[in-house]
């Protein structure tokens, strides 16, 4: 029939198209996979560019923080060679003077410290003016220095010769400074050796756990913007699932009442069809009978059998318009029952993936704030031990230069005062041996 034909025509482009579509749906699926893979690719260079800003800003404070510190450590050497300087101008001009007094007072040395002119008086004398002279010197050298310490030598060295002490305890006075202060000499070089060491490695330590920190904050930042994309977008595919299944359910309820009320015409379709077969074929075999009175009325009985012909041909011309509506709503209903299919599928399984990609997410979250926070810790740490560490060492590490160059001068003001006395004392132990001129 030519109805039969159109249909099944017709459901051979449905299922061609349809087989187009689903070709259409999957390769969009892939070229978003593709951007999402693009997308991702972005997010890593984002990270990536995120790190190297970090980097370089720490980079920069540690060029700032190295050349101050060199400008500093430069200030201190200029200081340095200006003191050393300065001293050695001091111990030119001493030398000098000593030289001068070697040159020009021999012969007064001899008519006034001759061997045959010497006493007990001046020899004591001698001493008394040595010890004196060692006296004023370390005092000069206090005042010079701002030492309490070599105050107090000086006190103390003053006392020994007023009180008529031994030569050698004065001498001695000198040395035990002359000791502690090259043992402090000693300590400082080793402290600052030890500031300079611990003061560079806490401050490694502070960059490479404040740049940790700022990369995983940043990865922290990163996961959590995703987990909440992903979140919204299976809340948006949950709410498209409800609403293909209300659909659907509604689509199922039509088809099975469009489909009972079909089954129900076509039976009287069918039945309408039947009765009027069989009534045109009882006029027939009535009306081909012998006998004059059917052939009177075989006129009549052709109206009949033509009205009923019309009857059976428009019965059976709506019996196929039903049937054939009947297959476009079945072939519609299960085309789109199937789309329904492959849609829930295809949101369920993005469902899976993306709850189950946000609940990795979550996770590496919890791990890397817990981690950050542990790094957090260790940073305080590292802070509080800095901080300690400057307030003993920052500010004798400044002024390391000057407290060496005051300590070396002070001890060679101490070997000067103590070469002032081993001078003399030689003098003494030469002229011990000579009697009083009688």
């Amino acid at each position: 029939m030519p109805g039969k034909k159109e249909s099944n025509a017709r459901h051979n482009f449905e299922m061609l198209r349809q087989s187009l579509e689903d070709e259409i749906k999957y390769s969009n699926k892939d070229m978003a996979q593709t951007k999402k893979a693009i997308a991702a690719a972005g997010e890593a260079k984002a990270s990536a560019e995120g790190d190297l800003a970090v980097t370089s800003k720490d980079l920069s404070e540690d060029q700032s923080e190295l050349a101050t510190t060199e400008a500093d450590c430069a200030s201190k050497a200029a200081d340095f060679e200006s003191a050393a300087k300065s001293r050695s101008e001091e111990l030119k001009a001493l030398g000098e003077a000593k030289k001068v007094v070697s040159d020009m007072t021999g012969g007064a040395e001899k008519l006034s410290y001759g061997l045959n002119q010497v006493s007990m008086l001046q020899l004591s004398s001698s001493a008394d003016l040595a010890q004196f002279e060692a006296v004023r010197f370390v005092r000069d050298l206090a005042k010079k220095t701002n030492s309490v310490a070599l105050e107090q030598l000086a006190s103390r060295m003053s006392s020994a010769v007023k009180l008529g002490g031994p030569f050698d305890k004065v001498k001695g006075l000198i040395a035990d400074m002359i000791a502690r202060l090259e043992d402090q000499s000693s300590a400082d070089a080793s402290h600052k050796t030890y500031c300079d060491e611990e003061l560079s490695e806490s401050e490694e330590k502070k960059a490479e756990k404040n740049a940790v920190i700022a990369k995983i904050s940043t990865n922290i930042d990163q996961m959590t913007a995703r987990s909440a994309q992903l979140k919204e977008e299976v809340a948006a595919l949950e709410k498209a699932l409800a609403g293909i299944a209300t659909s659907q359910a509604a689509a199922d309820k039509f088809r099975q009442e469009e489909h009972g009320v079909f089954t129900a015409n076509k039976a009287e379709m069918e039945q309408g069809i039947e009765g009027v077969q069989t009534a045109i074929t009882i006029i027939r075999e009535y009306y081909a009978a012998d006998g004059k009175t059917h052939t009177a009325a075989d006129g009549a009985s052709s109206g009949i059998v033509g009205i009923l012909e019309v009857c059976l041909s428009d019965f059976t011309k709506g019996l196929a318009e039903m049937m054939a509506a009947e297959d476009s709503a079945a072939t519609s209903y299960a085309r789109s029952t199937q789309e329904n299919k492959l849609e829930t599928a295809s949101k369920s399984q993005d469902v899976k993936y993306k709850a189950a990609e946000s609940v990795k997410l979550d996770k590496a979250v919890a791990e890397a704030t817990s981690d950050r926070s542990s790094t957090q810790d260790e940073l305080d740490a590292v802070n509080e031990y800095l901080s300690k560490l400057k307030e003993q060492c920052v500010a004798k590490a400044e002024s390391y230069a000057e407290r060496k160059a005051r300590r070396d001068a002070e001890l060679s003001g101490l070997k000067q005062a103590l070469e002032i006395l081993e001078g003399q004392a030689f003098v003494q132990r030469g002229l011990r041996g000579v009697r009083p001129h009688a």
